[in-house]
């Protein structure tokens, strides 16, 4: 049993204890304020949330609740910032976004500790994948800030105002960094809320902004559930909002924005396609699938849920799955060696095992690894569904957790019909050496992403987005400073 020194409220059990990181040094405050005009300020109507660790369920901090007079005020914070924000040279906004990289880089064992703390995924993925992309997409913009007339050619970009960011669970670090990077780069000012559940390093991305030396409200930083979402989707002084999240939300930021002056991005859910043909380099391909389901417990947009292999390898590719997945390692998101951590909250748990209840009823056949689950927190075991066809409901809905459906196909022409059979279109992957087939496939299949013998590979300099009920526009790469500017 562990005690974090500053928050003598959050406590670690879990099952895999063997080489846990230390949580010593790393500093969590038992209260966290919004983030408004360049200092932390608390809420209007004095209201804060707790923000639970997934894997005990142990409260970590009490977190504002933002309300709509809260939201008011960091719009007419980045209203007035902007004025002289989108003044400053390019030069010069990129030596305070180069400066966030490297404040992200120095700490980033803290974020690192926090992301897995307050999200419950391993700490191996935190450290290793989420950080640095991090990083390196605030080195990537900061680049592009004094570029854009090359970006642009012949079009003089000019930044839009003020911008709302709404960002999801999964990767609350990330998305800030996706969507921060490219508004700061292009001269914008921003209001962003983080999801309810993880709000940790977020806030303390706030606190390296203000160490940056970055202007007072050029980053504000609000906290809160739908309300506060909604609250700036709809404030009348935002030109541009970001959202990344479920579909329905989605749908409700769309119907909210229609008929007025905002631009609007929207990266949605996924149930991506996962292809397997009989000349893939098996071995690799089965790593490909446990990476393309089971990294982040399943808890990205872009997982390669749905798995199609051709019918002669069928067999092999299956045993050797479930081989594999006998090998996970399940347990403390803060021990190196956890292959799979905490499901992110008791609502997505009891999402995630009731369409393994509905799987079960439409007839699959489920096969999970023979595990222990810690006592405590929120987990689910590594799945799979077989037999299972086009109409169920584990086929087209999208679960967001560590259940993957396999299905078999014999012809090219029968899985590209089988893959875009789906509402959703972000993602997909094929796993084959012969280059032709594959570029074939990446011609026929709708998804915004596709992924060649790897899955879920992200890169600052790559556009990634969806088509469909996936969303629309682009976040990454040059594409994406195209939704934060307008032209003349």
């Amino acid at each position: 049993m562990q005690k974090n020194k500053d928050n003598s409220m959050f406590k670690a059990s879990w099952t895999y204890n063997e080489a846990p990181e230390s949580t010593d040094h790393i500093q969590i405050k038992k209260k966290y304020d919004l983030y408004i005009d360049g200092k932390f300020s608390k809420p209007i109507k004095g209201k804060y949330f707790d923000t639970l660790n997934p894997s005990t369920n142990e409260k970590i901090a009490s977190v504002a609740e933002a309300t709509s007079e809260d939201v008011d005020a960091a719009v007419q914070a980045a209203k007035k910032a902007f004025e002289s924000w989108s003044k400053l040279t390019g030069k010069e906004r990129g030596k305070y976004i180069f400066r966030i990289a490297r404040l992200i880089q120095e700490r980033a064992r803290e974020f690192a500790v926090i992301e897995s703390l307050d999200g419950g995924k391993p700490i191996r993925e935190s450290r290793d994948i989420d950080i640095p992309l991090a990083a390196n997409h605030f080195f990537y913009y900061a680049g592009w800030a004094d570029k854009l007339a090359y970006a642009f050619p012949n079009r003089n970009p000019k930044p839009i105002g003020v911008v709302g960011q709404i960002i999801p669970w999964n990767f609350p670090l990330l998305m800030a960094a996706w969507k921060l990077a490219p508004a700061l780069a292009t001269g914008n000012t921003v209001v962003l809320k983080p999801a309810e559940t993880t709000s940790l390093t977020a806030l303390k991305l706030a606190e390296i902004i203000h160490e940056s030396g970055i202007p007072k409200g050029v980053v504000n930083i609000v906290t809160g559930a739908g309300e506060t979402g909604a609250a700036i989707v709809n404030h009348p002084d935002v030109g541009k909002i970001a959202f990344t999240g479920s579909t329905n939300v989605g749908k409700y930021i769309q119907k909210a924005t229609a008929g007025t002056h905002k631009k609007l991005t929207l990266e949605l859910g996924g149930k991506g396609a996962n292809i397997i043909f009989e000349d893939a380099a098996i071995d690799q391909a089965v790593e490909g699938i446990i990476n393309a389901i089971f990294f982040n417990q399943g808890h990205v947009c872009c997982a390669g849920s749905r798995l199609f292999v051709q019918e002669s390898v069928a067999d092999i590719v299956i045993d050797k799955l479930k081989n594999r997945m006998e090998t996970l390692i399940i347990g403390n998101p803060l021990d190196k060696n956890t292959d799979i951590g905490a499901i992110n909250s008791k609502k997505q748990l009891q999402t995630i095992e009731n369409y393994i209840k509905i799987g079960l009823n439409e007839g699959g056949e489920i096969y999970q690894p023979d595990c222990n689950l810690p006592k405590n927190g929120n987990w689910c075991a590594p799945t799979l569904f077989i037999n299972v066809s086009q109409s169920h409901r584990i086929v087209q809905e999208e679960i967001f957790g560590p259940v993957l459906t396999i299905q078999t196909f014999r012809t090219i022409n029968e899985v590209v019909e089988k893959a875009n059979n789906t509402p959703y279109g972000l993602s997909a992957g094929v796993w084959t050496q012969n280059g032709a087939k594959m570029f074939h496939l990446t011609q026929k299949l709708n998804a915004g992403v596709i992924w060649g013998n790897t899955f879920n590979k992200f890169d600052a300099t790559s556009p990634f987005g969806g088509t469909k009920e996936s969303g629309f526009g682009r976040e990454g790469g040059l594409h994406g400073l195209k939704p934060y500017v307008k032209f003349d």
